[in-house]
This record gives C-alpha cells, structure tokens and sequence, in this order.
C-alpha cells in the first residue's frame, strides 16, 4: 500500500517550510506519496476556503493541516471543517495552539503543537524578505538539533505504519516542550543535551517575546526594540544548538534515522558504521 499523505499549510511556521520533506529525506521512499498546498503567507477567509476542498481532490489517507496558532479564526474554521471527514487529520501548530486542545480532541484530530516554533517578530519597521528568512533558518536549527523534527517525523510515520497493516488509527496528542524534544534527541554528551535544552527554551521565549511585540504593544519605540531583542535571542538559540551538534560530533554520537525505501528507519551513531 502507498499511504497518500495532503499536507495543508496556512500561514508559515518554521515547521511549514519543512514538513512534506522530513517524511521522505531522501525522495526514495516507497511507500508514501505527498501532495502539499498551501496559501503562502497569508491565513485569510478566502484563502483557507480556497485551498480546503483541492487536498480532498488529491483523495489522500492522512492530512497534516500547519498553521501558526491553529485557535486563531481561519484555521479553527478550517478544523471544523477537517473534522467532518472519515480521514485521519494531524493538527501541527505553535504554542498558542494549546488553547484549542480540548476542542481539537473533541473534533477527533490529533495534534502536535510545538512551544519552540516561535512567532517571527512581524513589525513593519523591522522585519524584511532578509530578516525573515534568517529568522526561519535559526528556528530550524533549533527544532532539527534539538530532536523536535525527528519527533514529529516519528508521530507521522506511525501513522503511516497503522495505515499500511490497518491498525486501529492512534493520532498523535502531543505538546512539544524542551523535554520532550530533548530527551529523544539520541544525544549521549551530558552537556550537548543541557545546551539543546537551553536552546529549545530560548526559543520558547521568543514566542512569548513576539506575541507581547506584536500584538499588545502600540508605541514602536518600545516595539522595536523588543522584535530585535527576540531575533538576537533566536540567533543565539541556534548558536548554541549549533553548539550541542559540535560536541555529539567530537564524540562521533550523532544520530542518524534515515528512511528506507520501504519506510522502515535505520538507526546509526557512529558515522563510519552508517556505510558498513
């Protein structure tokens, strides 16, 4: 069976720019097709109500529906809507997402809702094409070290696995903190883990940094300043994972889960092992 995977993106979060490609890294894969659609940057009635019904044309066995703040008006919308099908629909969204929780699991949707995907400071005065795609690259260098990708790539393929032996349907209801994340990053050097830690809780902060920035302050000599500041403090997060990743290297302990052809993972940490 090949598990036909809609991944809709509302909006972007730095897991949007990368989800469709964790499943299948190596664009081998055997057992999965995805089709992705999306409406950019924006999150607008029109656009949602757009692009909803085009994944159902794709006739797929699971949806991934990403958005920032999957509570927001758009995307609970697009929930509600999502929630009527007999296909197994995946929430993956920021830390405002948690106020839908108990809505999400009575609507029957699984969730993954991740604290460290922060939101971008979107000042006017500040953020441009340059800055923001600096923001998303630090952000994504936060969730891959810190093991939060390898984390929702492992929710996802388990599904896939149920889909393909029929196995009752288990979605995922999951609130990535540092822990989580961290704890099954694989790392083996105490103090890469207490630096990826930090770094997923830096990255927290910038979440709650931009949101006050962004959406509670009025006067821009006090906004600016603090878009800038949750920047400085995304930058250093990534640094610091960074960081974490040289010391399981020193160490030759990176982890590695690369997909076979066949879905299945292979496990390697040791680098030279993975091509024995």
């Amino acid at each position: 069976m090949v598990v036909k995977i809609g991944i809709i993106k509302v909006g972007n979060i730095g897991t949007s720019t990368i989800i469709d490609l964790i499943l299948d890294e190596r664009a081998d894969r055997e057992d999965i097709d995805v089709r992705t659609i999306g409406t950019g940057a924006k999150m607008g009635q029109e656009q949602v109500e757009e692009v909803l019904p085009k994944i159902f044309d794709y006739n797929p066995d699971l949806i991934i529906f990403i958005s920032p703040n999957p509570n927001a008006k758009q995307p609970r919308k697009a929930r509600e809507e999502l929630s009527k099908t007999d296909i197994p629909v995946i929430i993956v969204g920021d830390q405002p997402g948690e106020k839908a929780i108990n809505k999400m699991k009575e609507e029957g949707l699984g969730y993954i809702l991740v604290r460290a995907d922060a939101m971008i400071g979107a000042r006017r005065e500040f953020l441009d094409p340059t800055e923001m795609a600096l923001f998303n690259a630090d952000v994504l260098k936060v969730l891959s070290i810190t093991g939060t990708l390898r984390l929702i790539t492992q929710a996802i393929d388990s599904i896939i696995e149920q889909l393909i032996e029929k196995e009752p349907i288990d979605l995922p209801e999951l609130i990535v903190n540092a822990e989580l994340a961290v704890f099954n990053a694989g790392f083996k050097n105490p103090y890469a883990m207490g630096k990826a830690i930090a770094a997923f809780n830096m990255a927290t902060m910038v979440s709650e940094m931009n949101m006050k920035a962004c959406f509670k302050i009025n006067e821009p000599d006090i906004y600016i300043p603090l878009v800038t500041a949750s920047h400085e403090l995304m930058s250093a997060a990534a640094k610091l994972a960074d960081e974490a990743r040289e010391l399981e290297k020193s160490n030759d302990t990176v982890l590695r889960t690369s997909h076979a052809k066949d879905g299945s993972v292979w496990v390697r940490q040791s680098l030279i092992d993975t091509y024995k």
